[in-house]
This record gives structure tokens, sequence and C-alpha cells, in this order.
């Protein structure tokens, strides 16, 4: 199923660092193993790259644990980039040490000031406009800020909330093509997807709406058969990928590249 909406040429990428053994975590339910999310990762870049797009993959960065999970720093889009302002403070740093990769594959790239706070992941953005979810790492004054930015590119900016104890917008949705998002039913009984196609993933594998969708391929956590076979019978071409380790740190497929 192919989509122009998702042909992406590039994805920019960061390997694990050995402290993502001490990233933040709304809930503490194990360690991460850096072998397993080394393996992981690789099998994750490798599948971005079986699509013919250039995959730049950036060193480790020790200081920040966190700093595997790059869609929080930026976003991408077509007439330039934004660089974010994280809402965890241990995060801040990891914008300054993205923004050197950005300015060298884009020619117009802005940051976000302040004092608002805004992150990647609480941003979709659709065939139509871009949902910017209010939640605990992405306030009012963030989403002003974006929205003054990206509107001067053309851009529609709808302010949406992301329900009560997840972390991103994106923990709970992705999109599938311009206008068809994968969703959790919570998310989705809000109405913020009020015209557009919603798929629900499975009850009880709610983690699952976090997959991407990148030029023919959805990149899908791994352990979610029904949405898995969902989304096939659904027309898409599935890669799961072992989201195990990442997960013990609330990230998901979208958190671990950036992609235009």
């Amino acid at each position: 199923m192919t989509d122009p909406t998702f042909q992406f040429t590039r994805a920019i990428t960061r390997r694990p660092a050995a402290s993502i053994t001490m990233g933040l975590r709304a809930e503490d339910i194990g360690t991460p193993d850096l072998d397993g999310m080394l393996a992981a990762h690789a099998h994750y870049v490798a599948t971005l790259k079986s699509t013919g797009a250039e995959v730049i993959e950036l060193s480790p960065l020790d200081t920040f644990p966190d700093a595997v999970f790059v869609e929080d720093t930026t976003l991408c889009l077509p007439q330039g980039a934004v660089m974010m302002r994280p809402g965890a403070p241990s995060r801040m740093g990891e914008v300054a040490e993205m923004e050197p990769t950005i300015r060298s594959v884009y020619d117009d790239v802005h940051r976000i000031k302040g004092p608002g706070h805004i992150e990647g992941g609480d941003i979709l953005v659709t065939g139509r406009e871009i949902l910017v979810g209010r939640s605990d790492r992405t306030d009012a004054a963030g989403v002003a800020e974006l929205t003054d930015i990206v509107s001067k590119w053309g851009h529609t900016v709808r302010e949406v909330f992301t329900p009560p104890g997840v972390l991103h917008f994106k923990t709970d949705c992705s999109l599938l093509d311009g206008e068809t998002i994968l969703s959790t039913k919570r998310l989705d009984d809000s109405g913020c997807f009020e015209g557009y196609c919603v798929l629900h993933v499975a009850e009880g594998e709610e983690a699952a709406a976090n997959s991407i969708r990148f030029n023919e391929l959805v990149l899908a956590p791994a352990g979610f058969p029904r949405t898995a076979e969902m989304l096939r019978k659904n027309g898409y071409e599935v890669v799961e990928i072992n989201n195990t380790e990442c997960a013990k740190l609330d990230g998901g497929m979208s958190c671990l590249s950036l992609r235009f």
C-alpha cells in the first residue's frame, strides 16, 4: 500500500548509550538491558534502511540517558524544522546536541524559545493539520509558540488533550496514511479524531498504538498479535520490532527516529 504522504528519504536515529539504564520512566517496570536495546535498535535502523531511505546514525550520548528518543527534540516538516523545548529538565540539553545535525539537512530551522515546553512525542502531523496534545511534557505556551512558527509555512495546528496517565499524545496513536489513524479507544473517545478514519488497537494491546508508517512499511512493536493481524487485514505491510527494553522507559516506535 503506497501513500505519497509517507515517502520519506531520510531518517535520523541515535544509538542507545550505556547510561540508558538511568533513563526517565513514569513507572518502574524494570531496568532496560543495554544489549537487548542495541539489538532491537539495530533491527529498527535496518528496517528503515530496507525501504531505500538514508539513515543518519548518531553516536550515543552518555550525558543524556534518554537521547535515543530523538523524536522529542525536533519537528521535521517539508518546509523546515523546529527545535523543541522538552518538558523534562534532564532532556533540555538533547536539543542543542541535535541541532547541528538538523542544520546540516535543513536550510530553515527555528527554535522554541520558551517559556513554554513542547516535545515531538506530542505532535501528530496528518494530511490536513498538525495535532498537538497537551500533556505533562507539552503546555499551552509551547503549543502557541509552535503554532506561530508553522503557520508561516501554511500549517494549521489544532490543540488536543492527552488522556491522564499517558506520557505523550503519540503514546496512544499513530498515522497510517494521510487520513487514517491507529489509536487506542480511550484516546479516540475524546473526539480528537473526528472526521478521520480510525482503526483501534486490540483491547489489552494499547502499547501497539505507537507504531510508525515509513514508506511502504508499518513498524510496530512486537508482542501484539491481534493488532498486527488487523493492520495486515487492512492492507498494511507490518514489520514487528522488539520494544521490550524501550517500553521500560516509556519509549516506542515513533520515539526512536526523526523522519523527513
